[in-house]
């Protein structure tokens, strides 16, 4: 029966991630590790007006870096170098540059295609064995791990198993493993629209009535919209003709950026913040969305995951106990609660705060989106939070 040290179930952007960061290690000790995917990856990247796409934070740039990659990354990225952040309807905004941090680019945009195709070209196949396409179908703890079924009547054995299969991962239910959710009442829409004016790096925040609205710069004057309205409304919305939901968005974000000009396909995704119960058992480790899913407006949630993945593979690299053994995965878990429970708050405060209609509140926030504006100290940390260096430098993970 075919064994491998390290199965990977979902071979995206996350589980591509942790394969790479451990590739390096595994080489010297030997580990093979499997990486199970149900979507292939295509040899060729293909460029589309309609690619769904990341905002990385300058942090999750850092690793890229450290990971040999970013080069190749870097060729279709489109950086954040300005944030404005408001809400409309009101006089007061902050606004977040590049320049101040002293770094090029507070974050950067990328295909997810791209990206990955990046990632997929980085992986050594001699180390790295794609199953693909594949899924698991089934997980079965052994003394020493797991066996996994897959759907094309393989069976794998492994000491170590990462589930990295989504937020609907339907294999952290099958193995009991609770995920805690409250919804935000809030679908959004995602798509891409080019401005008539060029968007120079800019990036935009803006709180509504209905629920916030970001505008992403990517390559060729686009912008990725993640637009949230409560769910009928979403539908609504993303139903209409193209003329008249460009017409919708001008009337809710205005012409800072001179008219909307063209908008791709529209995808509708029911809003919630999840979190999985657990994180690790003995021979297995949950990750990614599967371990815990975030409000997209604060585009934290891959980054967070990235970072998981990172520190993942710092401690199993760092380890000389069997690969599984509880109380190292215990220890990642631990090493990264601090960063989990800060971004997760972060992202889940701002987006309740600003969907909040008590009266009084809408006082406030106009005062504190000033406060941050007119106080360095306080623009500081909220730039630091949303670059993904707001727990610890991320310089200083080990990979190897």
């Amino acid at each position: 029966m075919p064994a491998v040290n390290i199965a990977i179930i979902g071979g995206g952007l996350v589980g591509a991630s942790l394969a790479l960061a451990l590739q390096q290690g595994a080489r010297e000790r030997g580990w093979r590790i499997a990486l199970i995917e149900p979507f292939a990856p295509g040899s060729e990247f293909q460029p589309s007006y309609d690619a769904r796409a990341s905002a990385l934070a300058h942090g999750s740039e850092l690793i890229y870096r450290r990971l040999g990659i970013w080069e190749q990354v870097a060729q279709r990225a489109e950086s954040i170098r300005h944030i404005h952040v408001s809400e409309q309807g009101r006089f007061a905004a902050a606004e977040l540059h590049a320049s101040q941090q002293q770094v090029s680019a507070l974050g950067q945009v990328v295909e997810n295609a791209w990206l990955g195709h990046c990632l997929w070209q980085a992986l050594d196949d001699s180390l790295v064995q794609w199953h693909c396409p594949a899924r698991v179908t089934t997980m079965q703890a052994q003394q020493s791990g797991y066996r996994l079924q897959l759907d094309t009547g393989e069976t794998l054995d492994c000491e170590l198993a990462i589930l990295a299969d989504g937020g609907r991962s339907g294999l952290r239910q099958q193995l009991g493993i609770h995920c805690q959710q409250r919804s935000y009442q809030q679908t959004a829409i995602i798509t891409n629209v080019t401005p008539a004016q060029l968007h120079d790096g800019w990036a935009f925040e803006r709180f509504t009535p209905d629920g916030p609205m970001a505008l992403l710069p990517m390559v060729d004057n686009r912008f990725v919209l993640i637009w949230t309205r409560p769910p009928a409304e979403a539908e609504r919305l993303a139903a209409l003709p193209k003329p008249a939901f460009l017409d919708a968005l001008q009337d809710c974000f205005g012409y800072r950026m001179g008219r909307f000009l063209q908008v791709g396909q529209r995808h509708l995704y029911p809003l919630a913040l999840a979190r999985s119960s657990e994180q690790v058992r003995r021979n297995l480790v949950v990750l990614g969305n599967a371990a815990h899913s975030l409000h997209p407006i604060a585009g934290q949630g891959y980054n967070l995951s990235l970072r998981d993945a990172i520190a993942l593979a710092g401690t199993l690299l760092a380890s000389s106990a069997p690969l599984g053994d509880l109380a190292t995965l215990q220890g990642y878990v631990a090493s990264q609660q601090r960063d989990q429970d800060l971004t997760i708050g972060f992202s889940d405060q701002v987006t309740r705060l600003f969907s909040n209609h008590t009266p009084g509140l809408s006082q406030g926030r106009r005062l504190g989106l000033l406060g941050l504006e007119l106080c360095p100290p306080a623009k500081n940390l909220f730039a630091r939070q949303a670059m993904g260096l707001g727990s610890r430098p991320v310089t200083s993970r080990s990979f190897t």
